[in-house]
């Protein structure tokens, strides 16, 4: 094991405490292996704290293999830890680092909130490489319904950035029918992020497709629009 991921497992042992603990399988359908665990917030401090003063130094191709050894172990925090740092790492990616976060989207994603974790890493690594879309693309064909909804969501930090606007509806597009809640909120909120910095963009997609789209969708995609422009995006025709 290595050092850094002893310092971790000591530091989480410190703070793993009854007040520090809550139920986590509220929130998901999915039934967890570990329905119970330490606040994100305490898990958060822990995270920023062994990163600053042990894994930051060793640069980004050893924290990605530390990260690596962490997902293998299967430990309850692993994941958490594993994409944070990748995270944190954003400023030294390469384009080559791409296929290890897509392994990791594949092997090591099995509910909504890992997904949105890790999309926080892969939405930065297409921010850097925009080159890189047409590959996130092909997941919107996956039997995998997480990496559907990683296809939406991983373009939410592009778009805040002014990039890929072209590829956010052209992925909400081939989402749109999808059957799975978890995408259809995905590719909403995608389309609701865009709105924010894009709205007539957004707006006119939405118009031209509510009446296809489906409700869990169209609801996350307006829900900061203006009152009037809710109220004719929710009228059928």
């Amino acid at each position: 094991m290595h050092a850094v991921i002893e310092t971790l497992h000591r530091e989480v042992k410190a703070v793993d405490t009854p007040a520090n603990r809550m139920d986590y399988q509220r929130w998901f359908k999915e039934k967890l292996k570990h329905p119970t665990g330490i606040k994100t917030p305490v898990l958060r401090k822990v995270s920023n704290r062994v990163f600053r003063t042990e894994a930051k130094p060793l640069g980004k191709d050893e924290i990605l293999v530390i990260g690596d050894e962490l997902l293998a172990s299967r430990w309850q925090y692993s994941r958490f830890f594993a994409f944070d740092w990748a995270k944190k790492s954003w400023k030294q990616y390469e384009k080559k680092d791409f296929a290890r976060f897509e392994r990791w989207l594949k092997k090591y994603v099995d509910n909504w909130g890992r997904c949105d974790h890790l999309c926080g890493v892969l939405g930065l690594a297409l921010a850097r490489f925009p080159e890189l879309s047409p590959r996130r693309m092909k997941w919107t064909a996956s039997k995998n319904l997480w990496l559907r909804r990683a296809s939406a969501v991983a373009l939410i930090e592009p778009v805040q950035e002014g990039l890929l606007l072209k590829d956010v509806f052209r992925t909400a597009e081939t989402l749109l029918m999808d059957e799975e809640d978890m995408v259809q909120k995905g590719y909403g909120w995608m389309l609701k992020v865009t709105g924010d910095y894009y709205f007539d963009d957004a707006y006119r997609f939405v118009m031209m497709h509510k009446d296809a789209m489906p409700r869990t969708a169209l609801r996350y995609a307006i829900e900061k629009w203006p009152r009037a422009e809710r109220r004719r995006a929710m009228r059928k025709g």
